[in-house]
Protein backbone atom coordinates (compact mmCIF):
# COMPACT_ATOMS: atom_id res chain seq x y z
CA UNK A 1 0.00 0.00 0.00
CA UNK A 2 1.12 3.65 -0.76
CA UNK A 3 2.50 5.75 1.75
CA UNK A 4 0.00 8.17 1.00
CA UNK A 5 -2.94 5.93 1.60
CA UNK A 6 -1.36 4.57 4.94
CA UNK A 7 -1.49 8.33 6.62
CA UNK A 8 -4.90 9.97 8.26
CA UNK A 9 -6.07 12.14 5.65
CA UNK A 10 -5.63 16.21 6.16
CA UNK A 11 -6.49 19.78 5.23
CA UNK A 12 -4.47 22.80 5.03
CA UNK A 13 -2.45 23.22 7.43
CA UNK A 14 -1.31 19.94 8.81
CA UNK A 15 -4.52 19.15 10.72
CA UNK A 16 -6.33 15.65 10.77
CA UNK A 17 -9.05 16.21 8.81
CA UNK A 18 -11.05 13.30 9.93
CA UNK A 19 -10.28 13.83 13.45
CA UNK A 20 -10.99 17.75 12.95
CA UNK A 21 -14.41 16.59 11.33
CA UNK A 22 -15.27 13.64 14.47
CA UNK A 23 -14.49 16.89 17.43
CA UNK A 24 -16.41 19.44 15.48
CA UNK A 25 -19.68 16.87 15.23
CA UNK A 26 -19.14 15.91 18.63
CA UNK A 27 -19.08 19.47 20.28
CA UNK A 28 -21.90 20.78 18.09
CA UNK A 29 -24.27 17.51 19.69
CA UNK A 30 -23.09 18.88 23.22
CA UNK A 31 -24.18 22.20 22.29
CA UNK A 32 -27.63 21.69 20.95
CA UNK A 33 -28.06 19.03 23.54
CA UNK A 34 -27.45 21.45 26.28
CA UNK A 35 -29.11 24.77 24.64
CA UNK A 36 -32.59 22.71 23.88
CA UNK A 37 -33.06 19.98 26.95
CA UNK A 38 -31.69 22.19 29.87
CA UNK A 39 -30.70 25.60 28.75
CA UNK A 40 -28.59 25.75 32.02
CA UNK A 41 -26.52 22.84 30.70
CA UNK A 42 -25.33 25.77 27.98
CA UNK A 43 -23.78 27.76 30.90
CA UNK A 44 -21.63 24.71 32.26
CA UNK A 45 -20.35 24.47 28.61
CA UNK A 46 -19.74 28.27 28.81
CA UNK A 47 -17.94 28.30 32.00
CA UNK A 48 -15.77 25.49 31.32
CA UNK A 49 -14.20 26.57 27.57
CA UNK A 50 -13.64 30.17 29.96
CA UNK A 51 -11.83 27.82 32.42
CA UNK A 52 -9.67 25.71 30.00
CA UNK A 53 -9.25 28.67 27.81
CA UNK A 54 -7.80 30.53 30.95
CA UNK A 55 -5.61 27.57 31.30
CA UNK A 56 -4.41 26.79 27.97
CA UNK A 57 -2.99 30.82 27.79
CA UNK A 58 -1.96 31.15 30.97
CA UNK A 59 0.23 27.48 30.31
CA UNK A 60 1.58 28.59 27.28
CA UNK A 61 2.76 32.33 28.80
CA UNK A 62 4.52 30.87 31.37
CA UNK A 63 6.18 28.21 28.75
CA UNK A 64 7.30 30.38 26.36
CA UNK A 65 7.83 33.82 28.19
CA UNK A 66 8.00 32.69 32.06
CA UNK A 67 5.17 34.85 32.33
CA UNK A 68 3.71 33.93 35.94
CA UNK A 69 0.32 34.75 35.60
CA UNK A 70 -1.79 33.94 38.81
CA UNK A 71 -3.75 30.87 37.79
CA UNK A 72 -5.87 30.16 41.26
CA UNK A 73 -7.95 33.55 40.63
CA UNK A 74 -8.30 33.46 36.94
CA UNK A 75 -9.76 30.16 37.23
CA UNK A 76 -12.21 31.54 40.00
CA UNK A 77 -12.93 34.45 37.71
CA UNK A 78 -13.62 32.13 34.88
CA UNK A 79 -16.42 30.72 37.21
CA UNK A 80 -17.77 33.74 38.64
CA UNK A 81 -18.15 36.02 35.66
CA UNK A 82 -20.55 34.04 33.47
CA UNK A 83 -22.37 32.35 36.48
CA UNK A 84 -23.19 35.76 37.93
CA UNK A 85 -23.42 37.09 34.36
CA UNK A 86 -26.30 34.67 33.80
CA UNK A 87 -27.77 34.67 37.15
CA UNK A 88 -27.76 38.67 37.75
CA UNK A 89 -26.43 40.76 35.18
CA UNK A 90 -23.91 42.31 33.72
CA UNK A 91 -23.08 44.78 36.19
CA UNK A 92 -22.52 41.81 38.43
CA UNK A 93 -20.67 40.38 35.45
CA UNK A 94 -18.56 43.61 35.45
CA UNK A 95 -18.20 43.80 39.25
CA UNK A 96 -16.83 40.03 38.89
CA UNK A 97 -14.02 40.84 36.57
CA UNK A 98 -12.81 43.94 38.94
CA UNK A 99 -12.41 41.60 41.51
CA UNK A 100 -10.74 39.38 39.89
CA UNK A 101 -8.24 42.06 38.80
CA UNK A 102 -7.57 42.92 42.48
CA UNK A 103 -7.15 38.81 43.62
CA UNK A 104 -4.64 39.04 40.64
CA UNK A 105 -2.48 41.40 42.27
CA UNK A 106 -3.15 39.96 45.89
CA UNK A 107 -1.99 36.44 44.58
CA UNK A 108 0.89 37.60 42.61
CA UNK A 109 2.39 39.63 46.54
CA UNK A 110 3.48 35.88 47.33
CA UNK A 111 6.40 35.95 44.79
CA UNK A 112 8.98 38.06 44.49
CA UNK A 113 8.73 42.20 43.25
CA UNK A 114 10.81 41.20 39.99
CA UNK A 115 8.61 41.29 37.08
CA UNK A 116 5.45 42.21 39.09
CA UNK A 117 3.44 44.55 36.62
CA UNK A 118 4.35 42.33 34.23
CA UNK A 119 2.86 39.10 35.39
CA UNK A 120 -0.43 41.23 36.90
CA UNK A 121 -1.11 42.89 33.41
CA UNK A 122 -0.47 39.47 31.77
CA UNK A 123 -3.42 38.00 34.52
CA UNK A 124 -5.99 41.59 34.07
CA UNK A 125 -5.53 40.88 29.76
CA UNK A 126 -6.51 36.92 30.39
CA UNK A 127 -9.38 37.74 33.06
CA UNK A 128 -11.05 40.53 30.38
CA UNK A 129 -9.98 38.12 27.03
CA UNK A 130 -11.22 34.53 27.99
CA UNK A 131 -14.18 34.55 30.72
CA UNK A 132 -15.07 38.52 30.55
CA UNK A 133 -15.98 38.35 27.00
CA UNK A 134 -17.27 34.45 27.65
CA UNK A 135 -19.65 36.28 29.87
CA UNK A 136 -21.63 38.17 27.04
CA UNK A 137 -22.49 34.59 25.62
CA UNK A 138 -23.88 33.71 29.03
CA UNK A 139 -25.93 37.27 28.93
CA UNK A 140 -27.31 36.07 25.58
CA UNK A 141 -28.40 32.81 26.91
CA UNK A 142 -30.02 34.66 29.98
CA UNK A 143 -32.74 36.06 27.75
CA UNK A 144 -36.18 34.11 27.44
CA UNK A 145 -35.22 33.16 23.78
CA UNK A 146 -31.45 32.80 24.79
CA UNK A 147 -30.89 29.25 22.71
CA UNK A 148 -32.33 31.00 19.84
CA UNK A 149 -29.85 34.01 20.30
CA UNK A 150 -27.06 31.65 20.83
CA UNK A 151 -27.93 29.87 17.56
CA UNK A 152 -27.51 33.56 15.99
CA UNK A 153 -24.51 34.09 17.55
CA UNK A 154 -22.70 30.57 16.41
CA UNK A 155 -23.95 30.65 13.21
CA UNK A 156 -23.01 33.97 12.06
CA UNK A 157 -19.90 33.11 13.17
CA UNK A 158 -19.10 29.98 11.95
CA UNK A 159 -20.59 31.34 8.32
CA UNK A 160 -17.70 34.02 8.79
CA UNK A 161 -15.33 31.35 8.75
CA UNK A 162 -16.61 28.97 6.28
CA UNK A 163 -17.19 31.52 3.85
CA UNK A 164 -13.45 33.08 3.89
CA UNK A 165 -12.27 29.60 3.74
CA UNK A 166 -14.40 28.42 0.75
CA UNK A 167 -14.13 32.20 -1.32
CA UNK A 168 -10.39 32.32 -0.43
CA UNK A 169 -9.75 28.92 -1.12
CA UNK A 170 -11.40 29.49 -4.38
CA UNK A 171 -11.25 33.20 -5.49
CA UNK A 172 -8.15 34.41 -2.83
CA UNK A 173 -5.48 36.36 -4.79
CA UNK A 174 -4.85 39.75 -2.07
CA UNK A 175 -3.39 39.09 1.25
CA UNK A 176 -5.49 40.41 4.09
CA UNK A 177 -2.33 40.26 6.79
CA UNK A 178 -0.02 38.82 4.70
CA UNK A 179 2.17 39.61 8.32
CA UNK A 180 0.35 37.82 10.92
CA UNK A 181 -2.07 35.40 8.79
CA UNK A 182 -0.76 34.49 5.37
CA UNK A 183 -3.79 32.33 4.55
CA UNK A 184 -6.25 34.76 4.56
CA UNK A 185 -7.51 36.89 1.76
CA UNK A 186 -9.27 40.45 0.86
CA UNK A 187 -11.39 37.96 -1.08
CA UNK A 188 -11.86 35.17 1.64
CA UNK A 189 -13.01 38.43 4.14
CA UNK A 190 -15.64 39.49 1.51
CA UNK A 191 -16.84 35.72 1.37
CA UNK A 192 -17.35 35.18 5.04
CA UNK A 193 -19.09 38.88 5.84
CA UNK A 194 -21.17 37.95 2.40
CA UNK A 195 -22.43 34.10 3.95
CA UNK A 196 -22.62 35.95 7.78
CA UNK A 197 -24.97 38.77 6.51
CA UNK A 198 -27.39 36.05 4.68
CA UNK A 199 -27.02 33.65 7.75
CA UNK A 200 -27.64 37.08 10.24
CA UNK A 201 -30.79 37.74 7.80
CA UNK A 202 -32.65 34.97 7.73
CA UNK A 203 -32.19 33.90 11.41
CA UNK A 204 -33.62 37.12 12.55
CA UNK A 205 -36.58 36.95 10.19
CA UNK A 206 -37.34 34.06 10.93
CA UNK A 207 -36.16 32.60 14.39
CA UNK A 208 -35.56 35.28 16.38
CA UNK A 209 -38.86 37.12 18.19
CA UNK A 210 -39.38 41.10 16.95
CA UNK A 211 -36.41 40.37 14.61
CA UNK A 212 -36.05 41.91 11.27
CA UNK A 213 -34.36 40.93 8.08
CA UNK A 214 -32.29 43.90 7.63
CA UNK A 215 -31.10 43.99 11.28
CA UNK A 216 -29.71 40.18 10.36
CA UNK A 217 -28.20 41.90 7.97
CA UNK A 218 -26.00 44.64 10.18
CA UNK A 219 -25.65 42.43 12.84
CA UNK A 220 -24.30 39.41 10.18
CA UNK A 221 -21.58 42.08 8.73
CA UNK A 222 -20.70 43.35 12.01
CA UNK A 223 -20.27 39.70 13.65
CA UNK A 224 -17.61 38.94 10.47
CA UNK A 225 -15.51 41.66 10.97
CA UNK A 226 -15.03 41.03 14.19
CA UNK A 227 -14.54 37.27 14.13
CA UNK A 228 -11.53 38.12 11.66
CA UNK A 229 -10.60 40.45 14.26
CA UNK A 230 -10.09 38.25 16.73
CA UNK A 231 -8.63 35.73 14.50
CA UNK A 232 -5.82 37.68 13.56
CA UNK A 233 -5.53 38.62 17.62
CA UNK A 234 -5.00 35.09 18.67
CA UNK A 235 -2.31 34.61 15.95
CA UNK A 236 -0.67 37.58 16.89
CA UNK A 237 -0.63 36.58 19.88
CA UNK A 238 1.01 32.93 19.16
CA UNK A 239 2.89 34.52 16.97
CA UNK A 240 4.30 36.11 19.27
CA UNK A 241 4.54 33.23 21.51
CA UNK A 242 5.97 31.25 18.61
CA UNK A 243 3.46 28.46 18.82
CA UNK A 244 0.86 27.36 16.39
CA UNK A 245 -1.75 26.19 18.36
CA UNK A 246 -2.98 27.39 21.95
CA UNK A 247 -3.46 23.35 22.86
CA UNK A 248 -3.98 19.95 21.63
CA UNK A 249 -6.83 19.60 23.62
CA UNK A 250 -9.43 19.01 20.22
CA UNK A 251 -7.50 17.12 17.66
CA UNK A 252 -7.44 18.08 14.80
CA UNK A 253 -8.42 21.50 15.85
CA UNK A 254 -5.49 22.29 18.99
CA UNK A 255 -6.75 23.66 22.05
CA UNK A 256 -10.12 25.27 23.27
CA UNK A 257 -8.62 28.88 22.30
CA UNK A 258 -7.84 27.90 19.26
CA UNK A 259 -11.81 27.63 18.53
CA UNK A 260 -12.85 29.99 20.73
CA UNK A 261 -10.54 33.25 18.79
CA UNK A 262 -13.41 34.16 16.90
CA UNK A 263 -16.21 33.68 18.99
CA UNK A 264 -15.03 35.84 22.15
CA UNK A 265 -14.38 39.33 20.07
CA UNK A 266 -18.21 38.44 18.59
CA UNK A 267 -19.96 37.58 21.56
CA UNK A 268 -20.30 41.52 23.07
CA UNK A 269 -20.73 42.53 19.49
CA UNK A 270 -23.62 40.37 18.90
CA UNK A 271 -24.99 41.15 22.58
CA UNK A 272 -25.04 44.46 22.04
CA UNK A 273 -26.52 44.78 18.73
CA UNK A 274 -29.52 41.93 19.60
CA UNK A 275 -30.25 44.08 22.24
CA UNK A 276 -30.62 47.20 20.66
CA UNK A 277 -32.84 45.70 17.88
CA UNK A 278 -35.06 43.53 20.02
CA UNK A 279 -34.04 44.20 23.62
CA UNK A 280 -32.34 42.20 26.40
Amino acid sequence: MAQSDQQPRKQRGGRNLQAAIGVGVGLGAVIVASLFFVKVLFLVVVVAAAAVGVWELSSRLTERKGIATPLYPLLAGAVAMPVLGYWAGAQWAAAALALTGLAIMIWRMNQPPENYLRDITAGIFTAFYVPFLATFVALMLAAADGPQRIVLFLVVTICSDTGAYAVGYKFGRNKLAPTISPGKTREGLAGGVGLSMIAGALIMQYVIDGGQWWQGLILGGCAAVTATLGDLAESMIKRDLGIKDMGTLLPGHGGIMDRLDSLLPTAPVVWLLLAAFVGS
